[in-house]
């Protein structure tokens, strides 16, 4: 085969590509990008945490607003968001779950319940083997990449992306997302 001969066929198979039917080529995209997380709290609750292609959904909680919490319990700025959260966790319990993703590997559950009685982080937590892949396929969908800054939260509503927040943030600031998604 010739290079001119290749090259025709590449073009047409751009162009066939490109004017495929797009709902379609979304369709099989998230087929193809579909993934489920496992994921424990420290009272032992399983949470099954469903992506299909840049949406998360956690199974059981769909009508609920989920804000991911991606933190470390040595990070300064993730100790400071702790109480926040809790008190939007408890502000709005019927409407949000918080859901804290430890991305430190191998700590116990009675270390990471340190940090929640220290730090008042009265919200989920989840200290699962899942945590570091879900944080990540996060990371990519949010495009910030894998080398993210922490904390990073990513609130979601009925699966859809809403918006995320890097570092430290005024409570208010994630209040009034929650506030404007719920129409209150």
């Amino acid at each position: 085969m010739s290079l001119k001969q290749i090259a025709i066929a590449i073009s047409t198979a751009l162009i066939l590509i490109g004017c495929s039917d797009s709902s379609q080529q979304s369709e099989l995209n998230s087929l193809v990008s579909t993934s489920s997380y496992d994921l424990v709290d420290l009272k032992s609750q399983a949470y099954i945490v469903e992506k299909a292609g840049h949406n998360f959904t956690v199974a059981g909680l769909e009508d609920k607003i989920i804000i991911f919490d991606i933190f470390a319990t040595w990070c300064p700025p993730c100790r400071a968001a702790a109480p926040n959260l809790t008190s939007l966790q408890n502000k709005y319990k019927d409407d949000i779950k918080i859901m804290g993703i430890l991305i430190e590997e191998e700590k116990t559950t009675e270390y990471v319940q340190r940090f929640v009685d220290t730090y008042g982080a009265e919200y989920t937590i989840s200290n699962a083997q899942d945590n570091r892949d879900l944080s990540r396929a996060i990371a990519t969908t949010i495009d910030v990449g894998q080398s993210f800054p922490i904390p990073l939260m990513v609130m979601y509503y009925k699966g859809n992306y809403i918006n995320h927040y890097i570092g430290a943030v005024p409570e208010e600031m994630i209040e009034s997302d929650i506030k404007r998604t719920l129409k209150k």
